[in-house]
């Protein structure tokens, strides 16, 4: 890639990111913003377009970079320590050692992600309290919300997805997604530029989870047929119809009631042709079966 390629690409992150942040209103003047650093290509994009934006934003916060160290055999820990250190930036390194409790609760053979990543969410949690931190930045980007989503409906029947900013449940935090409106394509092609030292993710034997994989090659056979198809999917995340899908409890369907006290709005079936009296048998375009 070019220098000219590369300074599009930064420019259309960057721009993508300031738009999420100000849609959402996810970062406020005076925020403490936990970057949580996982080694991975998003999480290192993230804090770099965090930082370059923090120079020019409109409203003054600070960035804490944190990475969890959960004690996987091999994991280089000297990686993200040397390479905050280079940044100037305040950082942390949370030592947990949830590795042994996966391994002891989790049958051979069988995904370790699930238990994983609740672990690491409460600790995480847990520590931006310690920190004064008021926001939890992560990492997901507009490919991981779409493939949650159609993750929700296909093995767990419900619609839902991750939101770009969202209150945890025991409602202590606040979680920022920063690049939810960033392709996963480009954040790769400005990870490989910058050669970010990125830690894989296999360390723990653990492979990616099958169904989001299935679903991973599912969406981009579908850009393969339409470029854009990933944009509309996330799009109509943004447009929805509650009283056009089957949910009661976010629709009142049980008291839909006919009102025809207004006067009917014309329609253009109204001028193409009238309806004499005379019974059934003049109505246009209608079969009666007695």
């Amino acid at each position: 890639m070019s220098k000219l390629e590369f300074n599009k690409l930064q420019k259309r992150l960057r721009r993508h990111t300031g738009q999420a942040i100000e849609d959402f209103q996810m970062i406020e003047e005076g925020d403490r913003v936990m970057v949580c650093l996982s080694g991975g290509k998003d999480s290192y994009t993230m804090l770099d377009i965090l930082m370059n934006l923090q120079k020019s934003a409109p409203v003054s916060f600070e960035l804490i970079a944190v990475n969890m160290d959960q004690k996987q055999p091999g994991f280089p820990e000297h990686v993200l320590p040397e390479y905050l250190e280079t940044l100037g930036i305040e950082y942390y390194i949370v030592n947990k050692d949830t590795y042994s409790i996966v391994k002891e609760k989790i049958p051979e053979g069988k995904t370790t992600c699930g238990l994983c990543s609740r672990l690491r969410r409460g600790t995480l949690y847990g520590f931006a309290e310690q920190i004064g931190a008021t926001k939890i930045a992560l990492g997901h980007h507009k490919d991981d919300i779409v493939q949650t989503l159609f993750l929700n409906m296909f093995y767990g029947s419900r619609m839902a997805a991750m939101p770009p900013k969202l209150l945890s449940d025991d409602k202590r935090n606040v979680i920022i997604r920063p690049l939810a409106y960033c392709r996963e394509a480009d954040i790769e092609r400005f990870s490989a530029y910058k050669a970010f030292p990125i830690i894989p993710c296999n360390l723990c034997g653990s492979q990616e989870n099958l169904q989001r994989q299935n679903i991973r090659k599912m969406l981009l056979e579908w850009e393969k047929q339409d470029g854009s198809r990933i944009e509309k999917i996330f799009s109509a995340m943004q447009n929805i119809a509650p009283s056009q899908l089957a949910d009661r409890d976010l629709f009142d369907f049980a008291s839909l009631n006919i009102d025809r006290s207004a006067e009917r709005e014309a329609h253009p079936f109204d001028a193409a042709q009238s309806i004499d009296a005379g019974g059934p048998q003049s109505l246009p375009f209608v079969e009666v079966r007695l």
